[in-house]
């Protein structure tokens, strides 16, 4: 049901009892009084934003989606004159409705002087155009401060990311930069012995049955047995007494590297009857083959595990892929912690569960690693150094869930319905902006239509991410947000 209300009484609302009978008349003429039943919704948040509504009568409530499911009321009033509804209409251009970012209730039955924002609009053009743009400045303000921020918080994430990686990349590069310090010596002596085997005016016969025994002991080595370290000691001093009874010299230095390429004592006496008498400088021969070897094994692990960690960035990164793509989840799950091993401490042990049936889904993917970063990093923190860490994902009928969880202290009852929430924190000053699950709020649920949510108790926290399966009409990337009512 509507009516008109009267110039005069539209003046009794603080809203506009300073206006002068001319703009009273203005807005009587365009606006129209409403009523709603107790437990009515006025309007949705979501809908397009076209009326602005003034309070006459009864008790109005405001709420807001959670996410994670339900709503939140902000605001109750039963104050005549309490305006709401579509005040972000006057923020925009070309007379557009922004939707609303509340829903607005009936608490009792209530009355309200409604108006439509463009008319609401045109009114403030007309007569309050500074009051307009100083609105608009605010607002502007406020977003581009957000947006720095938020810049902030990525080039931070980032920083870390690369601390990381170059933390990663020290260890074998240093691995690497050793082995082939120690090479080097290695070959001088290896030379010098091939210097005395000269020396010895081997038999050619016996000289090509050492370098059968060579070639044997280097292939042997990548089947060498991983021996327990008593198995390693009890090996290592059975080979040091068979040297020593054959006449080897510096057999304690020998023998840890000839039983740690898999050789044994039978090894060794197979040699004595190959090469007979010159066991002793063959032995020496081959103990410093034996550790060439085992360096150039070295040094291939070392760039095994740089290039592993540069295919890790790329792939975190995204670098040189098209925005949008089809992945395989867990290999971004994989880059990912990869490349914050160094965040992980010795006390954290690291679990991944993934559904070998998971399938391939299209998605940001470099934006996706943003949100793992993100839920990755708040796990580790909430351990404080020691718990499990787990990394899962299962193939629902139509999203893909990946679940991060940890044995942290969790997350209080009482705030998770805000830890989604811009600039909300739980961390000290200095150490956290509140935007991090802010962030992946908005590429989960805005860039990607899932959905994210946490359960928590002490000792199990569980973020919870779903991505659907076949990829929604995939928003802009620009901040589609807007914060007005």
């Amino acid at each position: 049901m509507s009516a008109r209300i009267s110039p005069e009484e539209l003046g009794t609302l603080f809203l506009f009892e300073q206006l002068e009978p001319e703009r009273l008349a203005w807005l009587a003429e365009r606006g129209a009084v409403r009523e709603y039943p107790s437990g009515h919704r006025i309007y949705g948040e979501g809908e397009s934003g076209t009326c602005f509504f003034v309070l006459l009568s009864g008790t109005m409530s405001l709420t807001r989606a959670v996410r994670g499911g339900g709503e939140v009321e902000v605001t109750r009033s039963d104050h005549r004159g309490t305006y709401f509804g579509g005040v972000m209409g006057l923020l925009t251009e070309d007379f557009q409705e922004p939707p609303y970012t509340n829903s607005g209730h009936a608490i009792t039955d209530v009355t309200v002087f409604e108006l439509s924002c463009a008319d609401f609009r045109r009114f403030m053009e007309r007569w309050y155009p500074i009051a307009l743009h100083l609105v608009a400045g605010v607002y502007g303000t406020m977003r581009t401060s957000q947006a720095r921020v938020a810049e902030r918080e990525r080039l931070v994430a980032l920083g870390s990311v690369t601390a990381g990686l170059t933390h990663e990349l020290n260890n074998p590069a240093a691995a690497t930069q050793r082995a082939v310090t120690a090479l080097r010596e290695e070959t001088g002596i290896l030379r010098q012995k091939l210097a005395y085997l000269a020396e010895s005016r081997l038999n050619p016969a016996v000289l090509r049955e050492l370098v059968s025994v060579q070639d044997a002991a280097v292939k042997g080595m990548a089947a060498a047995p991983k021996l327990s370290p008593l198995e390693f000691s009890d090996r290592e001093d059975e080979m040091i007494d068979w040297l020593e009874e054959h006449g080897v010299d510096n057999a304690v230095d020998y023998a840890p590297g000839l039983v740690a390429a898999g050789l044994d004592r039978g090894w060794a006496e197979a040699t004595s009857e190959a090469v007979g008498d010159a066991l002793p400088k063959a032995i020496g021969w081959l103990a410093h083959t034996v550790e060439i070897e085992s360096l150039l094994t070295e040094i291939g692990d070392a760039a095994n595990r740089i290039s592993n960690l540069i295919a890790s960035a790329k792939q975190y990164s995204q670098m040189d892929r098209a925005p949008q793509q089809r992945v395989d989840v867990t290999e971004l799950l994989d880059s990912t912690l990869a490349i914050m091993r160094h965040k992980v401490g010795p006390g954290i042990s690291v679990v991944t569960d993934y559904d070998p049936d998971a399938p391939q889904i299209e998605v940001y993917a470099a934006e996706l690693n943003q949100v793992w970063t993100n839920l990755i990093h708040n796990a580790i923190d909430a351990m404080d150094g020691s718990g499990t860490l787990t990394v899962r994902t299962v193939a629902e009928p139509d999203a893909l869930l990946v679940e991060i969880g940890d044995t942290g202290s969790g997350v209080p009852q009482e705030i998770q319905d805000r830890i989604f929430e811009p600039f909300f924190t739980t961390k000290p000053v200095g150490h956290g902006t509140g935007l991090g699950l802010d962030i992946a709020w908005r590429i989960v649920v805005d860039r990607h239509g899932g959905d994210l949510q946490v359960h928590s108790v002490p000792g199990d926290t569980r973020f919870q991410t779903r991505i659907p399966l076949r990829p929604p009409a995939i928003a802009d990337s620009g901040d589609n947000n807007s914060s007005g009512g």
